[in-house]
């Protein structure tokens, strides 16, 4: 590398990292800024792929929506990003639907429908208190919530309001963040209603034992009452993307390839230790990085290893995530009465999405595809047995594990190299396939014609999200940790140490943070 002393180093290309470069080289008067990706992308997260023969359509391996009446950074930065943009680039959104009342929920063993949680409440195969018969599953989660917070439902309550309550709340005597979500929810509703909350809701770990001061705003931001998502026309991806070319054009540079072993402070200045062996020297480092990669680099790092860092850094815990997506010569799940939105079941499936047409609108003809599993918690451990060890897949190639699904964009030999690159196992393909057909009832589901997957338990990631640990003072964490050794030019930011965890939001959050604090420069207006 060169002999130049970086301004800053920034290490990791996702949102937070490359966001953070590009506002201090346009508005921080930082000239030598560079950004250290270990992948061969910019996006961290964010990970967006076409599809084999459907234009018109984006498969999201990582984050796939937001929601813009309680995400206001987000929505902001993409306002800024199109400013000035040809009409070509701009990032444009639709209405990402999510439940339908003629949506499928296949839960032991009976098919049901969203409606007939509240229309025909008698099918749901749940042994309910009358006070819980009737509702959904986010109704009896969001209704065990105000028990637990009493008036923390109210529309009328913003964000930082809902928050600053938990945050100072308590629960049968205790502080309410010393507690964890799933034990203050079983003390409110019984194990029969958890249980249907759980399954029905689709997802394993948003309901699950996390630090309940911070798990009951993020649950009322997320799953609210009537939340108004909003997907990507050409992939969530292109948010970042777009960003590293403000990068570029600022005079910034992303090296992708490059993985950071880790670093060293001398007093004066930091110098970074590559993979490669090579060294670069820096003035000040931003680490925009989850858990998983900092605790990676932690044995390389005297600075992440000192104890009150050590504590910050381990105050949230990554949550596996996992998707599968397919791909087919016409949408069959038609014949079981659903178009758009998404199916929850307890099989190890969970969530099948009916994906979008990139105006939002369902397929009705024509190749289509799903969001065939998305999956998290412990139900990743189902996949387990169909896929590489997690960690081994980059470096072992294709050739370990098991036998990968031959698709159409295979068999072609070129193009769709995006898709092509997350394939996934031929027996996943397969199981995915037979529980897909049980969830809708059918008898026959025709051939999937491409497939792809991505875990994101793999290294360096660790988890597709990350939560607030039992015990820990978040609004303290979230302070401390963004320059967590005093007198050290080191920070860190990113999605994990966030109000929005899991979410774009967050990583933008931490990344304002950290920019006003020590580098001045306020959040965009």
């Amino acid at each position: 590398m060169t002999d130049e002393i970086l301004d800053v180093a920034v290490v990791g290309g996702g949102v937070s990292g490359v966001y953070a470069a590009w506002r201090l080289l346009t508005e921080g008067r930082k000239s030598r800024v560079t950004v250290f990706e270990a992948s061969d992308h910019v996006g961290g997260r964010l990970l967006s792929v076409t599809p084999p023969h459907i234009p018109n359509m984006t498969a999201e391996l990582g984050g796939m929506r937001i929601l813009p009446a309680v995400q206001p950074v987000i929505t902001k930065l993409i306002q800024v990003l199109n400013g000035d943009a040809d009409p070509t680039d701009r990032i444009e959104t639709y209405p990402f639907p999510v439940d339908q009342p003629n949506n499928i929920s296949y839960l032991r063993g009976v098919h049901l429908r969203l409606s007939d949680f509240t229309s025909n409440p008698s099918l749901v195969p749940y042994h309910l208190t009358f006070l819980e018969s009737g509702q959904t599953a986010g109704q009896i989660a969001i209704n065990a919530i105000d028990q637990i917070v009493p008036g923390i439902t109210n529309p009328n309550l913003n964000e930082a309001q809902r928050r600053k309550m938990a945050q100072e709340a308590t629960f049968d005597g205790n502080p309410l963040y010393k507690q964890g979500f799933w034990q203050v929810l079983m003390r409110v509703i019984s194990g029969e209603a958890y249980q249907l909350a759980l399954a029905a809701g689709g997802y394993e770990s948003t309901l699950s034992n996390w630090n309940a001061a911070d798990a009951i705003p993020w649950y009322l931001s997320d799953f609210g009452v009537d939340p108004k998502y909003e997907g990507f026309k050409k992939g969530f991806q292109q948010v970042p993307l777009t960003i590293s070319e403000r990068v570029k054009k600022a005079h910034g540079n992303i090296v992708c390839n490059k993985s950071v072993s880790g670093f060293a402070w001398n007093g004066e200045v930091i110098e970074l230790h590559l993979e490669d062996g090579s060294t670069v020297q820096a003035k000040a480092l931003i680490l925009a990085m989850p858990r998983r990669a900092l605790d990676l680099i932690t044995p390389n790092s005297p600075v992440l290893q000192d104890k009150r860092v050590s504590r910050l850094i381990k105050s949230v815990t990554p949550r596996p995530l996992f998707k599968l997506f397919t791909t087919y010569k016409s949408p069959w799940w038609l014949a079981s009465g659903v178009k758009k939105g998404r199916t929850t079941t307890d099989l190890p499936v969970r969530q099948t999405y009916y994906w979008p047409k990139d105006d939002g609108q369902p397929a009705t003809d024509g190749r289509a595809m799903l969001m065939a599993s998305y999956d998290d918690g412990l139900n990743i451990g189902f996949w387990d047995g169909f896929r590489p060890k997690r960690g081994l897949r980059k470096q072992a190639g294709r050739e370990a594990g098991p036998e990968w699904f031959i698709g159409e964009a295979d068999k072609e030999g070129e193009g769709f190299e995006g898709w092509r690159e997350y394939r996934a196992p031929a027996a996943m393909v397969a199981e995915v396939q037979r529980q897909l057909a049980v969830i809708h009832g059918l008898q026959f589901t025709p051939d999937v014609i491409d497939a792809s997957f991505k875990d994101w338990g793999d290294d360096p990631f660790g988890g597709g999200w990350n939560s607030w640990n039992i015990g820990v003072k978040s609004q303290n964490v979230k302070k401390n940790i963004l320059n967590p050794l005093e007198g050290v030019p080191v920070y860190i930011c990113g999605e994990a140490y966030s109000d929005a965890q899991g979410w774009v939001e967050g990583a933008l959050q931490t990344a304002d943070a950290m920019l006003k604090e020590y580098f001045g420069i306020c959040p965009l207006c």
